[in-house]
Formats: C-alpha cells, sequence, structure tokens
C-alpha cells in the first residue's frame, strides 16, 4: 500500500524534485562564485592602486594621504580596506591627523573595478590631532559641512594655544549619518560626555556625566551676517546658569545673563575678545552672597596656577547692593579690577552707614611672594553711627572722622606693614605703627589673607587699639 502511494506521488510531482535537485547546484555554484569574489582580492596588491585612493580621499573628503605603512583588505564583515599607521593632512588648513586605521568600504564592483572608484563610508580608528585654537571653528565646520559619510572612533584631540595645551578631549566618537548621526561623546577632564545636535545645527545638548553638568544652546534662526546668536542654558550641580551671546570671529559678548544658587545670585555682562589677543571685560552684580563662600577660597592654590594667570588680560566690575530688609554690614559695595600679564591693580567703594571706604592699590601675582600696596581712606560724618556698626559704644555726636592708611601686605607669610597713618590731626609715630602692626598680625592676620576681613576681629582689632 504504502509503495503505491509513494509511487504515485513519485509519478505525479517528479518534474518538481528534478527542479529541486537542479537548485542545488545553482546554490552551490553561486555560493562557490561569492566566496571567490570576495577571497580572491586578499591576493591583490593594493598598494599599486594608491594613487586611486588618494585622488578619492582627496577629492571627496580633503584627506590628502601623506604616507602609510600598508593597504590590507578584510572580507568579513563587510569587504573593506584597511589603511593602516595613516598620516592624513586636511588640505584647506594643512591639519595633521595621525591614524592608526582609515577604513574605506567600496562598493564592490570597486572591489575590482577601480575605474570611478566609489565607497559607502570611511571609519578613522584611534586618531590622534593636535589642533590650535584658532584652527577649532575650522575644523567644526569641515566635520558638519561634509556630505559623504564619516566615523571616528577613539579619536584623542588636543587643543592648544601657541604650543601650550588648554583642553586635552579623549575617545571620541562621531558619526556624520545613521542612527548616532552628530551624536558626539569622549572623555573630557576624565569624564564621559555626550553632545547631542539636532538636524538643522540650531540646538546643542552637553551632558558631562557624574558631574551635575548639564548645558543647552540654542542659536538663533535669523543671524546678521557673520555674528553668530544664541541662548546658553546649564546646570552645573546646584546653579543655573542662562545667559544671550553674539560671536563672531574676533569677540564673544554675553549679555542678559544671570547666575543662581543657595549661597551666590549674579547678573553679568561680558565681553571676550579672542583676536588678535585674548582679553575680556565683565561686569558683576551681586544681588546675594553667603560670605562663607570667601573662606573656601585658597590664595596658594590660585598663585600655583602662574602659567594661567600671565595669559589672562580681563577688566571686571564688580558691585553688590543688600536687600532693604538685609541685616548686613555694608549698604553697598564696589570693585573695580584689572588684571594684565600678572599685575593686578584694583580700587574699592564701600559704604557702611553712611561713611565711605575707599581702598587702591596693586600686586604682582606672579612674583614669588606676592606683595599687596595698599593706600586706604575712611571718610565719615557721624563717627559715633560708625562705630555702632562694629558695636562699639561712643559719646560723641556727629562728630566727622577721616582716616588715611598707606602700607604693604605680604599675602603668604601674614605680614603687614603700616607706612602711614593719619586721622584728623593725628600722625601715627614709628612706634605706634610698630604697635598696630603686631596688634593686626596677631588679632586679625593670624590665619590667612582671606581671614583679615572677619567682622569680629576687626571690631576686636579697633577695641585693642581705642
Amino acid at each position: 500500500m504504502i509503495n503505491k502511494i509513494y509511487k504515485s506521488i513519485h509519478n505525479k510531482y517528479s518534474t518538481l524534485f528534478k527542479f529541486l535537485f537542479f537548485l542545488r547546484y545553482l546554490f552551490a555554484i553561486f555560493f562557490t562564485s561569492v566566496v571567490l569574489f570576495l577571497l580572491i582580492p586578499h591576493f591583490f596588491d593594493f598598494k599599486k592602486k594608491d594613487d586611486v585612493f588618494k585622488n578619492y580621499l582627496l577629492k571627496n573628503y580633503g584627506f590628502k594621504l601623506n604616507k602609510y605603512e600598508t593597504i590590507k583588505y578584510n572580507s568579513l564583515p563587510i569587504p573593506n580596506l584597511q589603511i593602516q599607521n595613516a598620516e592624513i593632512t586636511l588640505r584647506q588648513k594643512f591639519l595633521k591627523l595621525n591614524v592608526s586605521n582609515l577604513v574605506i568600504y567600496p562598493k564592490l564592483l570597486n572591489i575590482y573595478n577601480y575605474d570611478n572608484f566609489k565607497s559607502k563610508k570611511i571609519i578613522l580608528i584611534k586618531n590622534e590631532l593636535l589642533l590650535e585654537d584658532t584652527n577649532v571653528k575650522f575644523f567644526i565646520n569641515y566635520i558638519f559641512n561634509l556630505k559623504k559619510r564619516l566615523i571616528f572612533e577613539n579619536l584623542n584631540l588636543v587643543i592648544s594655544r601657541k604650543g601650550s595645551s588648554l583642553v586635552d578631549i579623549k575617545k571620541i566618537n562621531f558619526s556624520n549619518y545613521g542612527y548616532n548621526k552628530n551624536v558626539v561623546t569622549g572623555l573630557l577632564f576624565n569624564k564621559k560626555f555626550k553632545i547631542l545636535i539636532n538636524e538643522n545645527y540650531n540646538k546643542i545638548n552637553f551632558k558631562l556625566f557624574k558631574t551635575g553638568i548639564i548645558a543647552d544652546i540654542n542659536f538663533n534662526e535669523v543671524q546678521k551676517e557673520s555674528i553668530k546668536s544664541g541662548v546658553f542654558k546649564s546646570k552645573l550641580l546646584k546653579s543655573n546658569l542662562k545667559f544671550n551671546f553674539d560671536y563672531d570671529d574676533k569677540k564673544l559678548k554675553i549679555y542678559n545673563s544671570y547666575f543662581r544658587n543657595k549661597d551666590l545670585s549674579f547678573d553679568n555682562q561680558s565681553v571676550i575678545t579672542y583676536h588678535p589677543f585674548f582679553s575680556s571685560r565683565s561686569t558683576f552684580n551681586i544681588e546675594d552672597i553667603n560670605i562663607k563662600l570667601l573662606k573656601k577660597i585658597d590664595i596658594n592654590k590660585i598663585l600655583e596656577l602662574k602659567n594661567l594667570i600671565k595669559k589672562i588680560n580681563t577688566n571686571n566690575e564688580i558691585s553688590f547692593k543688600p536687600k532693604r530688609l538685609s541685616t548686613g554690614l555694608i549698604d553697598n559695595f564696589k570693585l573695580d579690577i584689572n588684571l594684565a600679564y600678572g599685575k593686578l591693580i584694583f580700587t574699592k567703594k564701600i559704604l557702611i552707614s553712611e561713611s565711605l571706604f575707599t581702598c587702591s592699590g596693586e600686586i604682582n601675582l606672579l612674583n614669588e611672594y606676592p606683595i599687596l600696596y595698599y593706600d586706604c581712606l575712611v571718610i565719615s560724618e557721624d563717627k559715633k553711627k560708625l562705630l555702632k556698626e562694629f558695636l562699639i559704644k561712643y559719646k560723641n555726636k556727629n562728630e566727622s572722622f577721616k582716616l588715611n592708611i598707606k602700607g604693604n601686605i605680604n599675602i603668604l607669610n601674614n605680614k603687614i606693614n603700616f607706612k602711614n597713618i593719619s586721622s584728623n590731626n593725628y600722625e601715627a609715630t614709628k612706634e605706634d605703627l610698630n604697635y598696630l602692626k603686631n596688634s593686626f598680625e596677631t588679632i586679625i592676620f593670624d590665619q590667612d589673607f582671606i581671614s583679615i576681613f572677619n567682622m569680629k576681629k576687626i571690631k576686636e582689632f579697633i577695641l585693642e587699639i581705642s
């Protein structure tokens, strides 16, 4: 019975079976052909065709292939050509890029036919690029204006100025197409970061992981000539920063700026010029400040940054006016600071209970032991009212008071010298100056430079010399 059924099926479908058995030979032939097609190029010497690759990279990517070690063919997972230990120059700016592996993914037919050579994409793996700060804008524009598909894997980028390193960004990954298009990842200050750029390049999101730093940049759609403008927003730990900006090839202007956290709030306007020389001019209007912040300032650590200090050229105006219901000692405060080539010049005005305190001076921060030279003046129409602010009793009312002090301070060795002290009809003698010096260093200058702004110590000093 079974044999009859088998014969019936065989007679009825014999043509189909023959066709299926024939297809297996076609599949075998096709498979063998594909394998041979992919494997045979392993025996080619691609160095003989390097002019084709050089011309293609120069024409389509602006890459000038200066030198390389070898060209290797890989058939899996996708046929590609790997140019190892290559040195590339970006044609327009002569920026040199060292690449461990430059991988070209040619179209299949171009594995054998090099006429009109084309590739699907190229990948640059393990790269080193040293970039002057003046070329940063060019490199960014090059990357985002490139039409051909390009991927950077593990790019180490060092941005420098006149041979001195400014920023070192490591293990950068970037692709200008696909799912990860315009997503930049890497390490900054040994912390992972991620940058997201939208399709129109007018919105940028930056996140530095495990630091609490997040920033958003929104560029205005309408730009004025060569000036780009927009809004910057950032969260720094528990602080908020926001400002508008305009920038071009020469300067950056910051306005409508505010900074807020629980210890400090201020508004700010700045103009930062970076061509032909770096300089900045800023105004800070402090709305609220926790005086305890001053205690966290480490003068020694700041002075260790002498290489950075000597490069700073800045003018700053800082003002502070407490809120009406504030119980603080200061009614108004204004400080002008000019820093250039390590030399800091300042003028300060403080209003306390209608009494004016002014101080001017200078200091060279590049010296091994910086000396602060000062000239201070106190003018009060009511000495009693002024001393009352320091909780010091005084009998006479409406008595005018004028005090002038000149001298210098060694901010690291906790030493002060009084060159001259005069008040109304009083002129301090040499003995008086020595006594005031010793009292000041014992009571006020017993810790560090920042401690001389301690109001309790100032009161104690006034009581001591009264």
